[in-house]
């Protein structure tokens, strides 16, 4: 079986090497000359753990290619995944310009039948652009060639996506055929042997069911983040009370810890996304509203409890920044709270010493000179008034303390994620502050 992978970001670059490892000839491609070179010569363009692995085994057995033409790609090719981003616009909307444009380009050059798979994050209704704009290529040509469209949206945790590809909890696939749906489940049988489903369904449901779970997840966030405030102003103790709801299992343990908003490629984006999807039905999101207020409310928290320490004036104080990816085990800074954090720090007057396992590169890009960027953590601290930290990397959990304090002008420590126990810290010299915390 040929696949065709469009667009080498997280989401197709994983599929792809995945799809590779089972055996299936697979070709990723990207109109980012400089990107598939790299591909080619084993350079990544994102961390993601354990897939450089992977892209190298396959690609050295011949299995998985990587090229910019993507009409001499899909040349005998029986399936194409759409992989290529969908940015949002200033009104929050999905931009859908690159995937209609590689449905043109289907449309153009494909020579026989095709399974048009949408796996890029898209709006309900996108699947049927697709298969529009496809008929219309076709047309011009006045060729009469069979395809079929579907949706496939992808269940990737950051950080652990070479496993949820692998190893997937469920597969969702939206088809309008019998012939759709029997080569996908071909394709993905291999996967599934672990006894998970995959749930085949009507398109528009597929499509709507990738948002309604990010959607879903944003909201445990945002409500855990909310009470986490309210705690603190009754003085009650958010870690206790998570402790509290999560032995219900109706409620469970997951994605109930309180912090300082969410961040990365998904979340915000289709927050946003559908939000903008119920506006243009003339309906009203109204707890996904809030949901996203609040998650822009709690990116300043931390930021709050700086100034409140200092008397609003942190002007000439150093602050000692850790983490600055969205969440550990990805080097993703799209919609990281450390921007916000750090942006506000720095138009108070402060100076920023920051790392980060993963993000350095990213880091550079995004603040420009305006932070002093360590290779290590301990290296941050050095005349450092207070220690802010925003992303909960392991190694950060038991660091040095005695070099730390020692390193540092003053003793006080932000804690944006409630990894230290309170009064451990206060025992080693600290003033703490916590989310929710007392």
């Amino acid at each position: 079986m040929k696949i065709v992978v469009v667009g080498t970001g997280y989401v197709g670059l994983v599929t792809g090497a995945c799809l590779a490892e089972v055996g299936t000839e697979v070709i990723c491609v990207d109109v980012n000359v400089q990107k598939i070179e790299n591909l080619k010569k084993g350079i990544l363009p994102i961390y993601e753990p354990g897939l450089d692995e992977l892209v190298e085994r396959n690609y050295k057995k011949g299995r998985l290619h990587f090229c910019t033409n993507l009409a001499e790609a899909i040349v005998d090719a029986q399936v194409v995944f759409i992989a290529v981003g969908t940015p949002p616009g200033e009104d929050g909307s999905a931009d859908l310009q690159y995937v209609l444009q590689v449905a043109d380009t289907m449309g153009k050059y494909m020579n026989g039948y095709l399974v048009v798979v949408t796996k890029s994050t898209v709006p309900v209704g996108t699947a049927l652009k697709v298969k529009e704009t496809i008929a219309n290529a076709l047309k011009e040509r006045n060729e009469n060639i069979d395809f079929d469209v579907a949706s496939n949206p992808e269940f990737l945790k950051e950080g652990a996506a070479v496993d949820d590809f692998l190893k997937p909890d469920r597969i969702v696939i939206g088809i309008e055929s019998d012939r759709a749906k029997n080569l996908l489940h071909t394709l993905y049988d291999p996967f599934v042997l672990n006894g998970h489903p995959v749930l085949f369904m009507d398109i528009p449901s597929a499509e709507m069911t990738k948002y309604a779970a990010n959607a879903m997840l944003a909201t445990k966030i945002s409500f855990m983040n909310d009470i986490a405030n309210l705690c603190e102003l009754v003085g009650a103790n958010v870690n206790e009370v998570r402790k509290g709801i999560g032995s219900d299992p109706r409620i469970g343990t997951k994605f109930i810890y309180p912090g300082i908003g969410y961040g990365g490629s998904c979340f915000p984006k289709d927050v946003k996304a559908l939000i903008k999807t119920a506006e243009q039905n003339n309906y009203q999101l109204r707890i996904l509203s809030a949901v996203d207020n609040v998650n822009d409310d709690q990116k300043k928290v931390l930021v709050k409890k700086i100034l409140k320490h200092y008397d609003n004036n942190i002007k000439g104080k150093t602050f000692s920044v850790w983490g600055l990816a969205f969440k550990p085990k990805t080097d993703d800074m799209r919609e990281a709270p450390s921007i916000t954090i750090i942006d506000e720090l720095i138009k108070g007057g402060a100076n920023v010493q920051a790392y980060d396992p993963a993000s350095l590169h990213e880091a550079k890009n995004i603040f420009n000179g305006s932070v002093f960027l360590c290779d290590d953590a301990i290296k941050t601290t050095e005349g450092a008034d207070a220690i802010v930290l925003i992303t909960e990397w392991p190694e950060f959990r038991l660091p040095d303390w005695e070099t730390i304090i020692t390193n540092m002008k003053d003793h006080v420590i932000f804690d944006g994620r409630n990894i230290y126990n309170a009064d451990e810290m206060k025992s080693k010299g600290f003033t703490y502050y916590g989310i929710g915390t007392k």
